[in-house]
């Protein structure tokens, strides 16, 4: 029915709740048009950069290789051509047989034919690029979440093949209301309970996002998890964010009373209940007791004033009370009101 005023560790604690995510993950698409001819890896497979997993139908890319390189052929002749013109008519034009204006004509065809030469090899790279990317490869290492075509089915360009996903690091994206958003910062610690693990996990805020979402304009904080081996992508986790932790003046939130227009304790003094009505803080948990919620009060109260708990109803100011017991010393103890 009693409760002293004591000074307390209080932690400002900040709920969040979110999917798992890998911080590492990537989309494998078709870089080219073509038939799947074979698919090496399934859900669950472990892969490395740069492992082959799937091919592609190379044959329409062989031709196209072959083409480039018969027409690359074809320029280095005509610049051939172009060039031995060139050196012939700059001997005409030293013993005078032709004019310049023909010196300066075989002088622009020798440039087209260097110029036409320049494109056909270009063109035979773009195909032997295009033949290679038939070959699909991991770009990171990881696990193969999603297996998203068969072998036999033509794909566009840009189409999803395989999902892979990187375990070693997982984060929680949690929004963080606009108002509790200036109190976080990078390196808070976290605790989070994940569907499937008993033990808490531990977090950290690892990023925060410099923008607001347009819509709820809460602020988007990425948590990274300490590895476990039953993390997984996509799994849903619910904690809480310490955003404050520092030694302050404080109650159970049952101690104040509502009915009037600001919230009051009735303190006890020399055996009368005497109002009070204290400046409020921040709200938050004991350190020592997680689940115990304390509120600051600041100023109308010191350390070790006893209060009356919610628990006795109303009671008027001044009231007379007398203790049950000879002491009122502990978090809580009895008395017994005499009102008048």
């Amino acid at each position: 029915d009693v409760v002293v005023v004591r000074t307390h560790e209080l932690v400002r604690r900040l709920e969040v709740s979110g999917n798992l995510v890998a911080v590492n993950s990537a989309f494998v698409k078709a870089r080219v048009a073509a038939e799947v001819k074979s698919v090496a890896v399934r859900e669950g497979d472990s892969v490395r950069p740069g492992q082959v997993l799937a091919q592609l139908d190379p044959t329409e890319f062989d031709w196209k290789l072959r083409q480039a390189e018969q027409q690359a052929r074809s320029a280095q002749a005509q610049l051939e051509i172009a060039q031995r013109t060139l050196q012939n008519n700059r001997s005409l034009v030293q013993q005078g047989f032709i004019s310049a204006t023909a010196l300066e004509t075989a002088v622009s065809t020798e440039a087209g034919a260097q110029a036409t030469l320049q494109a056909a090899l270009a063109g035979v790279e773009l195909a032997r690029k295009a033949r290679a990317d038939a070959t699909v490869t991991a770009p990171i290492a990881g696990q193969v979440a999603q297996r998203l075509v068969q072998p036999g089915e033509r794909v566009p360009v840009d189409a999803r093949l395989l999902e892979i996903v990187d375990l070693s690091r997982i984060e929680l994206q949690a929004a963080i209301p606009p108002e509790e958003a200036g109190l976080l910062h990078v390196g808070a610690a976290a605790s989070l309970q994940i569907d499937g693990i008993d033990a808490p996990v531990a977090a950290r805020v690892a990023r925060i996002n410099p923008s607001a979402q347009p819509g709820s304009r809460s602020v988007i904080a990425y948590l990274e998890l300490q590895p476990h081996p039953a993390l997984r992508q996509g799994l849903f986790a619910r904690g809480t964010i310490e955003l404050d932790r520092r030694r302050a003046l404080a109650l159970p939130p049952s101690a104040l009373r509502n009915d009037q227009a600001q919230p009051y304790v009735l303190r006890i003094e020399d055996r009368r209940v005497v109002q009070r009505v204290p400046q409020l803080g921040s709200r938050g948990t004991d350190a020592a007791e997680p689940g115990s919620l304390l509120v600051e009060v600041l100023g109308a109260l010191a350390d070790g004033d006893r209060v009356l708990a919610g628990n006795l109803g109303a009671v008027r100011d001044g009231t007379a009370v007398r203790p049950v017991q000879d002491s009122l010393r502990a978090p809580a103890s009895a008395a017994s009101v005499a009102g008048r």
